[in-house]
């Protein structure tokens, strides 16, 4: 590939334009920068994600599907770069059902909504969830002006469901629980 990056201060953008894939400038706050910048922010919070201390029990095989999770986001980030290319694959959507299905079923159903923390890697993953949340709006609404790909937008929707399975997985394999949301707490301060 040779050096793609070998100059990073170019001063192109200090009008407040950037480059795209295909050549063609547009503004810093178009709806293609801010969704390339959200994903951009999600394949960083799983960096930091990355770095915390996983259970034992699920480290490994974690691990793994993150880094696969950051380089699948890569693709997604030169796809929205490009105009009109597709890099991400429906193969790439059906390995997060895989996941999902695997992982789900190691939990006990929901039968209250949860709130985000138990462990730091577990609230980390909420992060994730949320910035993947965002990331997917911002793809959705660059959708209405030009054509995404199904599988972009599949993708993200996806992988936060993948992000919720994943804390509650986390929370588990350290030995703790999720922490549910109490909505007897709000019914008593209405009856007030």
């Amino acid at each position: 590939m040779g050096n793609r990056l070998s100059k990073i201060a170019t001063r192109t953008g200090d009008a407040g334009m950037t480059g795209l894939g295909d050549g063609s400038r547009v503004e810093k706050d178009h709806l293609r920068i801010c969704a390339m910048g959200d994903v951009d922010e999600l394949n960083s919070e799983i960096g930091v994600l990355l770095t915390e201390h996983l259970p034992q029990s699920v480290a490994h095989e974690i691990l793994e599907l993150l880094l696969q999770v950051q380089h699948d986001l890569f693709d997604l980030g030169g796809e929205l770069c490009i105009p009109n290319h597709a890099l991400l694959k429906l193969e790439q959507v059906e390995q997060l059902d895989i996941w999902l299905a695997k992982y789900n079923e190691r939990l006990l159903p929901l039968a209250e909504f949860i709130l985000p923390g138990g462990t730091r890697a577990a609230a980390q993953t909420h992060v994730c969830r949320a910035v993947c949340r965002r990331a997917e709006r911002s793809v959705v609404r660059l959708g209405r002006d030009v054509e995404i790909h199904d599988a972009s937008r599949q993708y993200l929707n996806r992988l936060s469901d993948l992000f919720f399975v994943l804390a509650r997985v986390l929370n588990q394999a350290a030995g703790g629980a999720d922490i549910l949301w109490n909505h007897e707490r709000i019914e008593k301060n209405e009856v007030k």
